[in-house]
Parts: C-alpha cells; sequence; structure tokens
C-alpha cells in the first residue's frame, strides 16, 4: 500500500473545471486539500460560487464549496501553485499551461490530467523537471453549469501517473496522492504506454458513438458501430507495434487478453461498457456537440493518422471517422445513425485507394 503524504500546506490548481474537473476538485475540497478552481465558461464559474459543486452520483446529490476563479482573474493571483491539475481539452494544452507557468511555485508542477498525447506540450512549456502526465477514467457529463453528472464512483474511477521525463519524477507520488482523494491510482515508470493504450480506447470508442448520436453501450452493442469501434482500436493498436509502445494493461486489468495486441481493443471496450459506464452514458465528444463545441477529434483519431502516415501506412478507420467528424463540428453533416453506411462506405473507398 502506499505511504500517504501529507498534502495539508499543498497550494493546488484546477485549471479546466468541467465535468471531470469540477468533479475531482469536489472530491479533493471534501479531504480538505487547498484547491482553487479556474474554468473558461462564465456561467460556470458564477453557478459554482453560488451553490459550489454540485455532484450527483446515483441520485445522491453533495455540494462542495469552492474557491473559483475565470480565467480573465488568473492574471490577480499572487500565490503560486504547488501543483496545477490540467483537465483542459488536449487542444487547449499549450495556451493553458503558458496562461498558469507564471503563477506555477518554481518546485512546483503542472500534471495533464487528459485525453490525448500531451505530455510533450507540458514538458516544451513548463520544462522536464515540472511536467506530469495522467491517464483518467472517469465517467462523468455537464449539461448545466456548476452540476456534475458523475456516472462512475470512486472505486470505478481509475489513473495512470508518471513522468514524460525522469527529472520530474519525484513529483509524481504528490500528483498520485492527490488524486487518490478521487479514485484510484497506479503510478508508472512509462507513462507513454498507458497514455497510449487509453488513447486505443478512445479512438474506438468516443468519436464513433458520437458520430451516430448514440450512447457508448448502446453503439458498442449494435454490430455494425461496434465494427467500426475495433477497425479504428485495432488501428491504434497497430502504432502501438510500429512506435514500439507496449501494450499493457490499464483501469487495474489482469490477464493475457489485456496485454496481447490481438485482442487488447476488444478486452478494453468490454471493460468499458461492463464496469465503467452506464447505458446512457454519452461520449465526451459527443458532449461537446450537444453543446456546439468542438471536440477533440484531431487529438485523438487523428492522431493515429498521423502516427501511421509517419510509417507510410494508412489508418482507414480513423481517417474516415476524422472526416466525417469534422463535417459535423463544420456542420456540413447532421450526426445521427445515418451516417453509419456512409462510414463503412469511405472505410471501404479509403482501403480500395491505399492498396
Amino acid at each position: 500500500m502506499e505511504s500517504e503524504l501529507d498534502l495539508t500546506n499543498v497550494r493546488i490548481g484546477v485549471l479546466g473545471t468541467g465535468a471531470n474537473g469540477a468533479g475531482i476538485a469536489a472530491d479533493l475540497v471534501d479531504k480538505g486539500l487547498n484547491v482553487t478552481l479556474i474554468d473558461q465558461w462564465p456561467e460556470n464559474v458564477t453557478a459554482m460560487r453560488e451553490h459550489g459543486v454540485r455532484v450527483d452520483l446515483a441520485g445522491a446529490m453533495r455540494s462542495a464549496p469552492v474557491s473559483v476563479m475565470h480565467l480573465c482573474e488568473v492574471a490577480t493571483i499572487t500565490e503560486p501553485f504547488d501543483v496545477v491539475l490540467l483537465l483542459v481539452k488536449a487542444y487547449d494544452t499549450r495556451w493553458a499551461c503558458e496562461l498558469i507557468k507564471p503563477i506555477v511555485a518554481p518546485e512546483g508542477v503542472v500534471a495533464g490530467v487528459q485525453n490525448g498525447m500531451t505530455g510533450d506540450v507540458i514538458v516544451d512549456v513548463m520544462g522536464p523537471d515540472r511536467a506530469v502526465a495522467a491517464v483518467i477514467e472517469i465517467t462523468a457529463a455537464m449539461y448545466e453549469a456548476g452540476l456534475v453528472e458523475r456516472h462512475s464512483g470512486y472505486d470505478r474511477s481509475w489513473f495512470a501517473v508518471g513522468a514524460p521525463d525522469p527529472q520530474a519524477q519525484h513529483h509524481v507520488p504528490v500528483v498520485a496522492q492527490i488524486l487518490r482523494c478521487a479514485g484510484i491510482v497506479e503510478e508508472v515508470d512509462d507513462i507513454t504506454s498507458p497514455k497510449w493504450m487509453k488513447l486505443i480506447l478512445n479512438a474506438g470508442e468516443l468519436v464513433p458513438s458520437a458520430i451516430v448520436d448514440m450512447s457508448i453501450a448502446d453503439g458498442a452493442r449494435d454490430p455494425k458501430i461496434r465494427q467500426v469501434m475495433l477497425m479504428a482500436g485495432n488501428e491504434a493498436v497497430e502504432v502501438a507495434r510500429l512506435d514500439g509502445i507496449t501494450i499493457r494493461p490499464i483501469f487495474g486489468m489482469h490477464g493475457d487478453a489485456a496485454s496481447n495486441p490481438e485482442t487488447f481493443m476488444v478486452t478494453i471496450l468490454d471493460e468499458l461498457c461492463e464496469n465503467y459506464i452506464l447505458s446512457y452514458s454519452k461520449s465526451t465528444i459527443l458532449q461537446d456537440w450537444m453543446k456546439g463545441r468542438r471536440a477533440e477529434v484531431v487529438d485523438i483519431n487523428g492522431e493515429v493518422v498521423t502516427r501511421m502516415a509517419r510509417h507510410d501506412r494508412p489508418a482507414p478507420a480513423n481517417q474516415a471517422i476524422v472526416e466525417f467528424a469534422l463535417d459535423i463540428e463544420a456542420r456540413k453533416r447532421d450526426r445521427g445513425r445515418h451516417n453509419l453506411d456512409p462510414l463503412l462506405s469511405r472505410i471501404d473507398d479509403i482501403v480500395s485507394q491505399t492498396r
């Protein structure tokens, strides 16, 4: 069992307080930690100031009183943070790090608790000794300002924490101890591997289910949608092989199926659906689209396409998914199940073109 660190005097910032950021922050506040929330959504800031962070877990509502600031107020902060948990979208990582960098203590750290491969960006901005990366698996939604719908409890919320560069290794136990307030944490020496394992899953589950406007679980049960999910995830598995990234279990899974490239994607998808999401849980991509926001399409499926291209290899499923998703974001296509057959046809076209 990990030894507990004294976090009493650790000043923590949570930058990005949507569903996951606000939910984690509420957990930290409930444990008595010194936490300041920072967000870019004005109504969210106002709601949390008036009512605290409200968290609905399985119908049980709780409210955590929080100290919260809008981005425009960051320049007024005079006391530096020791740890900043970064929970913004992957595409917002660079500017968010630049924003917070002046108020991170010289011996402090920024931890990217995000989807996507954002660790190198944090290193680039903060320096190799002040950057930590984390895998996050929490299922939550925020459709109303200040209100988190938490779909996964503590024992079904999972993190892996590691340092992209060994110079920041000493920060890992502190960040891990903070995140243990919100879920189960694994400290790892090679953070690249679990980060890419999560991206494999995300490539298969997030955007495909959003394109057809379905919950993740409903999509995974539909044979045709499941086919797309598995194709996209398995292309990301192939990237791991080409890039020398170790296929390994995440979410505390065990057994050969969770570490075998041939079975990893189907195993992790079934594990997610069985134990980590509810039947109606919508992907973060779909939640963003419902709010009219750009999603992390390029940072997830686009990253698979980019990395495959470096090896002169196509990624037909991920390429088609990116094309359809960007059309939806550009208002050239409506999301819905009517996209499924054209998506499969587009995948076939790309396969034919690249033979």
